[in-house]
């Protein structure tokens, strides 16, 4: 990953915001990749930074204050900010980050401001960093809420997670880190599916940059070996329902998300034309986030389309409806996911990461999945890798 400046040199960063996002059902008119809303992200608890009895490690700090930044769904710019403050430490080594705290020159590092640069000296001073504190103190009522037994079963029961995205598209982190933050959290695999070349908003991958990004994908995988990082793409749903890729790239990748981001408004019946050819070609294995709703902030409203006619033919030709877990979007709604599983459709629940710190948000699908009577069996990322790929190659 390219490395960030502070951006709080010689400033302090904005407050945080305060409150949990709500989850409702209800929607409004927004449009697409619009700025992230406020509020803290529903998502498990991971443990602090030891307390302040004893010298913290800043790295540590850094780190966890770029988790937390990234559950909050905080601008990419600030997350980068902490993580690119954590590599410099890191590479400066304790002996020297103590001598230039000891001298007040630590914003003499590349990438340190004066926010990052307190975090250091108080970590290094065996103090819990004031602004780690605060935002620890924001992540609790949520990390202390309760999770219904079913859903936790079926969380351990994922496998992996078949939508994320790195900075090579519009994510924060780079590959290797999206892929050990996922296995550490137990995945056995992960689906890398930055965007395709018509999100220009998003930086998608242009056919060159993708065939870049697979040589990349294989040399970590022979480093990260048992873990897997399988090649795909969330691929754009062009409004004549074509995809936004090369047919032969498209046929390499081991998973393709199909989503639209483009033109959510159009009418009924073109989006049903639109999306139904699109989850007939043999190249697509997942329909992305399907009604494009967005249920917090501005919002956005759902598209409109026949769903039965869609859900019908991901049916009829094997494709998975995902379960989308961010929490701005939980798409699709509860009664278009039980419509989707009375036409027999598979289901893949996801994340739709961004950054390391949100692939725990695979719990909120969960939550809906196990709201709606899921079948373990029906979600594909229970299986093994060599299922799901086996799945992804038959249709």
């Amino acid at each position: 990953m390219a490395e960030a400046t502070d951006p709080t040199r010689g400033s302090e960063l904005a407050p945080e915001p305060a409150g949990l996002a709500p989850e409702p059902e209800g929607f409004a008119s927004g449009s697409e990749l619009a700025p992230e809303p406020e509020g803290l992200a529903p998502a498990p608890d991971r443990p602090a930074v030891h307390g302040a009895d004893s010298a913290l490690d800043p790295v540590a700090a850094l780190e966890r204050i770029a988790y937390l930044l990234e559950q909050a769904r905080e601008p990419t710019y600030r997350v980068r900010a902490f993580r690119s403050a954590a590599a410099t430490a890191g590479k400066a080594g304790p002996e020297r980050l103590t001598e230039l705290a000891a001298t007040g020159r630590l914003r003499d590092l590349r990438g340190i401001g004066d926010t990052t640069a307190n975090v250091i000296a108080e970590a290094l001073a065996g103090q819990q960093p004031h602004y780690l504190v605060r935002l620890e103190a924001e992540h609790k009522p949520e990390a202390a809420r309760v999770i219904d037994p079913a859903v936790a079963e079926l969380r351990t029961a994922l496998r992996g997670d078949c939508h994320t995205h790195s900075d090579w598209s519009d994510g924060g982190s780079p590959i290797d880190v999206m892929a050990r933050a996922a296995r550490d959290l137990g995945h056995a695999y992960v689906v890398l599916t930055d965007h395709s070349p018509r999100l220009t908003i998003a930086h998608g991958l242009s056919p060159e940059r993708l065939r870049q990004q697979l040589e990349l994908v294989a040399e970590l995988n022979e480093e990260m070996a048992p873990f897997r990082i399988l090649t795909g793409i969330e691929v754009d749903i062009l409004e004549d329902g074509g995809l936004d890729q090369d047919e032969d790239l498209l046929a390499s990748l081991d998973v393709v998300v199909a989503s639209v981001h483009s033109k959510l408004r159009m009418d009924s019946e073109a989006m049903t034309l639109r999306m139904i050819r699109a989850m007939e070609h043999p190249n697509t294995d997942i329909l992305g986030h399907c009604t494009g709703r967005i249920v917090v902030g501005r919002g956005r409203p759902e598209s409109t389309f026949d769903a039965d006619a869609v859900f019908a033919t991901c049916a009829r030709h094997g494709k998975a409806v995902e379960i989308n877990s961010r929490p701005e979007r939980l798409d699709p709604p509860k009664r278009l996911l039980r419509k989707a599983l009375d036409h027999g459709c598979v289901v893949s629940i996801d994340t739709d990461a961004h950054a390391p710190g949100q692939l725990e948000w695979q719990i909120n699908g969960c939550e809906r999945a196990v709201a709606c009577d899921v079948p373990v069996e029906r979600v594909v990322n229970t299986w093994d890798a060599e299922r799901l790929l086996a799945w992804a190659s038959s249709h």
